[in-house]
């Protein structure tokens, strides 16, 4: 399918599908949307610890890259492992412009370093952040109790549904340890029952610019 970079509305690149209108980000502020999803409603859960955390779609590194940068305002050791069954290709990974807007010039090497690092290996991007990148699909991924956090953030339902399913949040949830939570940017009813049937408490909370809604889910075992 053909690929194309565009800018998003807080000035940062994406990459957008064009024969399913899909982008990577969100048209309203890839940024943002990374920030407000995953770091404000995710990682800050977990001030001055060690955090494992799973990405579903690890992409461009977007998620990857912030994670790094706030981890060192938090106090946080990372193991961050990024799931990705179709990794973007060289000239995709030179148009984005993160480290500039996220005025990150001083670990512009992080960042290009967590894209030259090796598949299916752990890599040491310093002291406090290790990086597993794993081409798979995520039906494939078979963690148990791994994870303190999961950044789900696959194509959107109407377009790929069937990784919103069930069984795909099953195995979200047996990846997670007890009392970890998984966040995304989804907020559809029938993501929710699904995400319920497999155990998860679910969350309604305000959502990134451009969108009303989004889910947190937690596993919460007596």
């Amino acid at each position: 399918m053909k690929r194309r970079i565009i800018q998003t509305s807080d000035g940062s690149t994406t990459i957008q599908i064009e024969d399913w209108d899909e982008c990577y980000h969100s048209k309203h502020g890839a940024i943002q949307e990374a920030k407000h999803v995953f770091i404000k409603n995710g990682l800050a859960l977990f001030p001055n610890q060690k955090v494992s955390i799973l990405e579903i779609g690890f992409g461009t590194g977007l998620n990857a890259f912030i994670t790094f940068l706030e981890a060192k305002k938090q106090n946080q050791s990372i193991n961050y492992v990024g799931a990705e069954a179709y990794p973007i290709s060289v000239a995709e990974l030179q148009g984005m412009n993160y480290v500039k807007e996220l005025d990150a010039l001083e670990y512009e090497a992080v960042f290009e370093k967590m894209h030259r690092g090796e598949w299916e290996q752990s890599n040491i991007i310093d002291e406090d952040f290790c990086l597993t990148k794993r081409q798979q699909f995520f039906e494939a991924i078979d963690d148990v109790e791994q994870y303190d956090l999961i950044y789900f953030d696959a194509f959107g339902y109407r377009v790929q549904p069937d990784l919103w399913s069930t069984a795909i949040f099953q195995k979200m949830f047996t990846a997670l340890k007890n009392k970890g939570v998984l966040v995304t940017y989804a907020a559809r009813g029938v993501v929710k029952r699904s995400m319920i049937e497999v155990g998860f408490k679910v969350e309604k909370l305000a959502g990134p610019p451009g969108k009303r809604e989004m889910f947190r889910a937690t596993k919460l075992i007596p």
